[in-house]
This record gives C-alpha cells, structure tokens and sequence, in this order.
C-alpha cells in the first residue's frame, strides 16, 4: 500500500522517520522513473546509473523541496535533467570521434537490435526504433505525453517550455514515428 505523498513529505521531514519515508518514495516511484529515464538513454545499465544519480539527488534535495508541484512532477524534473545530463556528457565523449547526429541514431539502433528480446516483427521494437530517430527535445516530449501521459502544463512546468509548443513538439514527433514506421512497414 503506498501512502500519499502529503504523508511521505511530512514522515520525510521527521529525521527519526527520514529513511523509511524516502524507502516508501523510491519504491513508489522508481518503476516510473526507471522506464522515463530508460526511453531517453536506451540502455538497461545507462538508466540504472541515471536512477542511481537521481535518487541521490532526491535525498539530498528532498527537505527542501517546497511542494510548488507535485511530488512524481519534481522527481521526472529531476530524472529529466540527469538524463539529458548524462546524453550530453555521452555526447562529449564520443564527440572526440566526431559523431553526428546520423551516427548517434545508427548506435542507438544498434542498441535496440541488440537486446535480447529485440523481434523486428513486433510493432513496439519498430515504434522504439522510430522513437530514436527523433531529436532529443521531441523524444522527450513524446514519452512523456505518449507513455507517461503526462499533460501539457505538467510538461510546461517541467521543462519550461510553453505548452504550445510542447504539443506542436509531439505533433511533429507523432508524424515523424508515423512516417518511420510505414516506411518500415
């Protein structure tokens, strides 16, 4: 049974309840958290060590947290931004190899091709395949609308970006998978 995050927020602010409060958060959380941040990064091990830095910074921000939005809103914000950080930091890296753009999508191919369950007949390998193809910020913006279902001012609040364009960003994204998977077909 998970208790409201109202409940969880005040046991988290009494330090002889502190543990088992952010416990009860990671347990109610993390599943989402895991697979948001895995549809941004790919790979199984680059999401756990995304997890792994943002439940480190949910620890360390947690009290001060001042509940302007909702508790899962502040910890995607956070899942977010640490996976961007870490697509950026991969970027760097492999940046020494002069990567583009049409690279990085070809790796991230490789990726889903290469996991174990991976079946080019099923349609939700050709959707992640497609969902790769897109740029960072329409990636983003679809899985969380598409997966997450995610509304727009929750989105604007999280990314600062006005809900407009967050629609016109799935919209494009939309069409973009579309077109992707019929000529995949």
């Amino acid at each position: 049974m998970h208790l409201d995050d109202s409940t969880l927020l005040a046991q988290f602010a009494d330090p002889s309840l502190r543990e088992k409060a952010y416990t009860a958060i990671i347990r109610k959380y993390q599943e989402k958290l895991y697979w948001h941040i895995r549809r941004m990064v790919v790979e199984h091990e680059d999401a756990n060590d995304v997890m792994q830095n943002v439940f480190l910074k949910v620890w360390n921000a947690l009290a001060n947290f001042r509940e302007d939005s909702q508790l899962y809103t502040w910890l995607y914000r956070i899942a977010t931004n640490e996976s961007i950080s870490f697509l950026e930091q991969k970027k760097r890296k492999t940046a020494a190899v002069s990567l583009d753009d049409e690279d990085r999508s070809i790796n991230l191919e490789q990726s889903i091709r290469a996991d174990r369950h991976f079946d080019a007949n099923k349609l939700e390998w050709k959707l992640q395949l497609a969902i790769n193809q897109l740029p960072e910020k329409q990636r983003l913006v679809f899985n969380l609308r598409y997966y997450d279902e995610m509304p727009y001012d929750e989105m604007s609040k999280m990314l600062g970006t006005s809900a407009g364009a967050l629609k016109a960003s799935y919209h494009h994204a939309a069409k973009k998978i579309e077109d992707y998977i019929l000529k995949n077909a």
